[in-house]
């Protein structure tokens, strides 16, 4: 008999968690979906090259602005270690927006970057990922570190990052 209650126990919880589950509300999207787009990277970061990053990106506007949270691995559970925005040139060269010396400290030209080979667009078919390279070429990216490397939690210092290979001018900061 007890047998039998723990069954139909079993039946109603589980038939009932299903129809819970069925009314529940579609999710309200939130500005983390659609960082879709996988990429990796390495990047020179307090001096030094660390990597290469997994950036996972979305486009937010098409002229085109992108957002990546960069991890140092494709774990789902893998800490977010920074962020890069990929920004079109027409608005990152224009020189009363971004004033030449910084951007030549903190950002980066990406068609230089790309032609490393380097950068690597993953999880799409190649006519897509070259469809991405190309979309990308034509932007700047600005990368802001967040977890030094080797630190058990992040210190609350944010390093500019850099693509490797990118000449930083004399006198200027790491």
């Amino acid at each position: 008999m007890l047998k039998l209650f723990m069954a139909a126990l079993c039946l109603l919880i589980t038939g009932g968690a299903s129809l819970a589950q069925e009314a529940a509300p579609a999710a309200k999207p939130t500005p983390a979906d659609g960082h879709t787009i996988h990429v990796t990277a390495p990047h020179l970061i307090d001096g030094r090259v660390r990597g290469p990053f997994h950036h996972y990106c979305k486009v937010v506007t098409p002229d085109p602005f992108i957002e990546c949270l960069l991890y140092k691995t494709e774990d789902p559970n893998a800490k977010l270690i920074g962020i890069e925005y990929i920004v079109a040139k027409t608005l990152t060269r224009d020189e009363k927006v971004v004033p030449p010396a910084i951007w030549k400290r903190v950002w980066h030209d990406h068609e230089t970057e790309i032609a490393t080979g380097n950068v690597k667009v993953l999880d799409l078919p190649p006519d897509k990922a070259k469809e991405v390279a190309d979309t990308v070429a034509k932007t700047d990216g600005i990368i802001f570190s967040l977890w030094p490397e080797g630190a058990k939690l992040p210190t609350g210092r944010v390093s500019m990052g850099q693509m490797v290979g990118h000449a930083m001018p004399p006198g200027s900061s790491k």
